[in-house]
């Protein structure tokens, strides 16, 4: 049956048609079944799954814990400003960036949706289980991207033309992907072959061959800690703003009394709205306190550590988190501020939207020696202050002026300049040089001045 699944998978691969895909019904069982756990861990078999519950931490940590939703969000607001557009290469060299024909399809990826919303997707996807899938489907006017749950895709890989083949083998490819939602009446599983298929996995797996890693798995601990923290914090409003309030009662009263005694006292004592009233004891009970507020707890110490720790794994940090430990002191001078800010760009976002075009590069349709590339001049957060931006354009426009001077073609130079890469100017030059440059009695290279000084008692 493998075999007559891969024929199919290929055939679809050549075809190219959303009514070519292959759906395997006797593989459901055997490869789709999921982990009740919340992060399952272990190599990876012939087929391949995200290891982490999806939907236990869209609702146990995306949706219920507040540092990993601000992560997400600084993640997720900056990535979606991108547009793609086409990059020139020249010589292997990138180039200038300009739009064309070809990219309808990511401006616009389903009705009343922008490239915005579609990277907006793909980071939530890869953040929470460290994959995102999408793949075209219709045709014509009707053509649309579809975003597939990364739970529900399953990655089949193996040896073209082998009934049993390893992933881990050096002859080993991806086959295609297996789509089934996990639905009431679901429909038939669907097989779609990989180049109809963008898998963007910017954090590998390294016990998986192909799919990607959260990086929330590395801090599962440190969510259910601030959790607790958060729990407990909420308990000690709960229960009257007090910690660890003992009572004692004389020894001659018995455990009747005492069982009735502590009903009273926390019906009259016990919550946020019963706090600070003063305690009345009946005979023989004593009450004191272990902790007095607050600041003995230290809760704020304990849960900004955590917090400093989930900010550093996502590569946001807490100052473009805002969390409370990125938000005071130094943190917020201008200088440390701008570091932060370059360092969250540089180190985070732009290997991101590198991962995000290569993968969707085949959803576009680029012009001979281009390549899908991101764009993001317009991006407010990415700007440096005006004055910076001042100083950068005042250094290329003298760049440009002095090479103009010295002869190049004004286009060249614009063009060198814009890349990066003055290698561009060979060829490029007028043959005219500077006045500064030219040979005394000469205009241009080579050619004699026309002797224009007046002659002694009259005009030449």
């Amino acid at each position: 049956m493998l075999g007559a699944l891969r024929r199919k998978a290929f055939f679809a691969s050549s075809i190219g048609q959303s009514s070519t895909w292959a759906q395997p019904p006797h593989w459901q069982s055997q490869m789709l079944s999921g982990s009740s756990l919340w992060m399952a861990s272990g190599p990876a078999g012939r087929n391949e799954k995200i290891e982490a519950n999806f939907v236990e931490l869209v609702q146990k940590a995306y949706k219920a814990n507040g540092p990993v939703f601000a992560c997400i969000l600084a993640r997720a607001m900056p990535f979606s400003e991108a547009r793609f557009v086409y990059q020139e290469l020249v010589d292997g060299r990138p180039g200038r960036l300009h739009g064309g024909t070809g990219l309808e399809l990511l401006d616009n990826p389903w009705p009343n949706a922008t490239t915005g919303e579609m990277l907006w997707r793909m980071e939530q996807d890869a953040s929470l289980a460290g994959n995102a899938y999408l793949t075209p489907v219709g045709l014509g006017d009707r053509r649309r991207i579809r975003r597939l749950r990364p739970d529900w895709v399953t990655i089949v890989s193996g040896i073209r033309d082998v009934e049993d083949g390893s992933p881990w083998a050096m002859e080993a490819e991806v086959i295609g992907y297996i789509y089934e939602p996990k639905i009431p009446n679901p429909p038939a599983p669907v097989f779609i072959s990989p180049d109809r298929m963008v898998h963007y996995s910017p954090i590998p797996d390294p016990e998986a061959q192909w799919r990607g890693m959260s990086w929330l798995q590395p801090i599962v601990d440190e969510i259910l800690s601030d959790q607790a923290a958060t729990r407990h914090k909420l308990k000690f409003f709960e229960n009257g703003t007090t910690s660890n309030l003992v009572v004692t009662y004389d020894a001659s009263i018995d455990s009747t009394a005492v069982t009735r005694f502590k009903a009273l006292f926390d019906e009259a004592h016990v919550g946020t709205d019963n706090a600070y009233k003063t305690i009345h004891l009946g005979g023989g009970a004593d009450a004191k306190s272990l902790g007095a507020d607050m600041k003995q707890l230290e809760f704020k110490a304990t849960q900004g550590a955590g917090e400093t720790r989930i900010a550093a794994v996502s590569g946001v940090g807490a100052i473009m988190a805002r969390f409370s430990e990125g938000l005071q002191g130094s943190s917020l001078n201008a200088g440390n501020y701008g570091a932060a800010k370059r360092q969250f760009a540089d180190m985070t976002l732009r290997p991101l939207w590198r991962t995000a075009a290569a993968s969707l590069a085949k959803l576009s349709t680029p012009p001979p020696a281009h390549r899908l590339w991101y764009d993001t001049r317009d991006i407010e957060f990415l700007k440096e202050d005006r004055k910076d931006q001042t100083e950068i354009l005042q250094q290329a426009a003298a760049t440009v002026n002095t090479l103009v001077t010295a002869g190049y073609l004004p286009d060249a130079v614009i063009d060198a300049v814009e890349a990066g890469d003055l290698s561009r100017l060979t060829g490029k030059h007028s043959g005219r040089y500077s006045v500064q440059l030219q040979a005394p009695g000469t205009t241009t290279a080579g050619d004699p001045v026309q002797q224009t000084l007046p002659l002694e008692g009259g005009t030449p």
